[in-house]
């Protein structure tokens, strides 16, 4: 088995580098988790008071429960993965199964915070992309998918995005394998990484990205 972490800064491209080297490898030998399905249930607090939840803070994670889904698929055994709602900041009843496969993706900001996940990835990639090119993927993202307002969105940004990134994700990069600067647009570099797991999965076929 091959376990893949990707971790990068909010809006650094790190879903569409997911997406892109999944366009490559064959689907059926791919799981995937996102470190977003793993942020703590907070429906025993009240509305105001999950307002004030910081998203970017180590504390958000439920790394516990990510480690032993992780472990569980490394064992062959399925997963429950949770289904977290960032507009009422509670996970849902249901949950999404999960099969184990040859290669695990795990995805996320914080990913490399927790030093079990860093030292249970075979490969960890960072995503990085420029503040402005983040925060501008924020604002989008924050208005259409989360129900911020552009106000909402660049306080947040102010308050908690940016000393967050520069306090527990900026330094990770330097536990990278690999670091994709350009996010998703990166081709070449997505290309080799994609090389490099086809080549563990002993795959043949190479299919470059476009």
């Amino acid at each position: 088995m091959l376990i893949i972490g990707i971790c990068g800064g909010t809006g650094s491209g790190k879903t569409t580098v997911v997406n892109k080297i999944l366009e490559i490898l064959p689907e059926d030998h791919v799981a995937i988790l996102s470190q977003d399905s793993y942020y703590k249930d907070n429906s025993n607090i009240s509305v105001e008071e999950r307002k004030r939840i910081n998203f970017d803070h180590p504390d958000a994670i439920e790394f516990d429960l990510l480690l032993n889904h992780i472990n569980e698929l490394k064992k062959g055994n399925s997963i429950e993965k949770p289904i977290y709602s960032y507009i009422t900041c509670t996970r849902s009843k249901e949950t999404i199964h999960i099969e184990s496969k040859e290669v695990i993706l795990i995805e996320g900001i914080l990913l490399f915070s927790d030093e079990r996940i860093r030292n249970i990835c075979n490969i960890k990639v960072f995503v990085d992309a420029a503040a402005d090119e983040r925060l501008l993927r924020v604002i989008r993202r924050d208005i259409l998918e989360r129900g911020r307002s552009v106000e909402q969105t660049i306080e947040r940004y102010i308050e908690s995005v940016k000393p967050m990134h520069e306090q527990f994700i900026e330094p990770t990069k330097r536990f990278a394998d690999i670091i994709v600067p350009l996010g998703g647009e990166n081709t070449v570099a997505i290309n080799i990484l994609a090389s490099t797991i086809r080549q563990k999965l002993g795959l043949t076929k190479n299919q470059p990205v476009k």
